[in-house]
């Protein structure tokens, strides 16, 4: 079928005359395609580098984070959030507007929330909301926050006892992360002005798809960024791997059992240079199966960051003060995002990964597999694999830390 130009006929009520109206041209308007619909994958890892080089380039050593988490926390904030505070939000998070962010994170939770009940690793994610005990959230607020994220709401009394709050805020975050990560909230950061904190905390422990044999474990000089050497306990191991090569470093890809999440390692050639991180770097990587001989050093990284200042640099700083808008919380505009505080655990041995957050290539003889020597700082990232979201992102600076 399609569209035939029909000239109208109008008449008149009053005088009974009749006008012809000749239409001349027609516009078939298709809608807008939605292929540039909100992808929160992309959104988390665009969200992931931008964090990453900034606290990196403010922190030295070891780092660990969870963009996910952080994401997903600010997302049931962002949630409330309206006028010019939610437009800074967007913006600086890569979020896709208050109607498509919601729905696409929560199909994402439940993705990784599937991958949990398949029982080859432990991944629990979990949101909760602590608001002032006699403060009103707006129900639309509270039906978002619990139907998109599964979110907790527990009510607390900081005017009385923030102390108390504060205490029983880490006791729920300590209870969700496996008693990995303790006293997320310090002291003194709550007060009697405190209306409302959000908690994220997501804890991951799983198994190699192809452990590593603890008896091949054996001591070996680590090279520090500085030019010194530390002795670590060299996991070691030689099997088949995915393995990507660019001039500044190799990526290696360890799956974890079931296949669902992978640990990646970029490990730059020269050792004094981690490489400059950036998704299209990521995504572009061409991997080939081989054969590996893989010494990856044992290592345990906690870290703690406020960020408040780091996030309103980054382009949200509305948010953090009292001009901010979160009147789609309580209806009115007299919240304020006060603080907010991410802790994140890791532990990587023979058997796996634990993960909290709340080399130059010698080919020796042709029947030497390529080598995969982790004796410098590198970076790591832990993904799932059908849609690449960063779960977590570090640094290893010196594992003897």
């Amino acid at each position: 079928g399609m569209w035939v130009a029909k000239d109208l006929e109008i008449t008149s009520k009053d005088t009974g005359n009749k006008t012809t109206l000749q239409i001349t041209d027609l516009q078939w308007k298709t809608p807008k395609e939605t292929s540039m619909a909100f992808d929160p994958s992309e959104s988390i890892n665009q969200l992931s580098i931008d964090l990453y080089k900034k606290l990196s380039a403010a922190n030295d050593g070891n780092l660990f984070l969870s963009p996910y988490s952080i994401s997903t926390a600010l997302a049931m904030t962002y949630g409330g959030a309206r006028s010019e505070t939610a437009e800074q939000m967007e913006n600086t998070l890569h979020f896709g507007g208050q109607g498509a962010t919601h729905p696409a994170l929560s199909h994402l939770r439940k993705n990784l929330n599937g991958i949990q009940k398949k029982g080859h690793i432990q991944l629990s994610i979990a949101n909760s909301l602590w608001p002032q005990k006699d403060y009103t959230f707006l129900p639309d607020y509270l039906a978002l926050t619990q139907e998109f994220y599964g979110s907790e709401i527990v009510s607390v009394d900081y005017k009385a006892d923030s102390e108390g709050a504060r205490r029983k805020i880490n006791i729920w975050v300590e209870d969700e992360t496996n008693d990995r990560i303790k006293d997320l909230i310090p002291e003194d950061m709550l007060d009697p002005l405190t209306r409302l904190v959000l908690a994220n905390a997501i804890y991951f422990k799983g198994d190699w798809a192809s452990q590593f044999k603890p008896e091949h474990t054996r001591p070996a000089p680590f090279k520090l960024a500085g030019g010194t050497s530390v002795e670590v306990p060299m996991m070691s191991q030689t099997e088949d791997f995915r393995l990507a090569r660019t001039d500044a470093f190799q990526a290696l890809e360890l799956p974890y059992e079931g296949d669902d999440l992978s640990m990646l390692i970029l490990l730059p050639s020269e050792s004094d240079k981690l490489p400059e991180l950036d998704l299209e770097m990521i995504t572009g990587l061409e991997f080939n199966e081989m054969e590996v001989m893989v010494q990856l050093p044992k290592f345990k990284l906690e870290s703690t960051f406020m960020l408040g200042d780091t996030l309103a640099a980054m382009g949200m700083p509305l948010a953090f003060t009292e001009q901010a808008d979160f009147s789609g919380m309580t209806g009115t505009r007299d919240l304020f995002i006060g603080a907010i505080v991410h802790k994140a655990f890791v532990e990587v041995n023979e058997e796996g990964t634990e993960a909290t957050a709340a080399t130059g290539v010698g080919m020796k003889l042709t029947s030497m597999p390529p080598q995969f020597t982790a004796n410098h700082p590198f970076l790591f990232l832990i993904r799932e694999n059908s849609n690449g979201t960063i779960l977590f992102i570090g640094r290893v600076a010196d594992p003897s830390k």
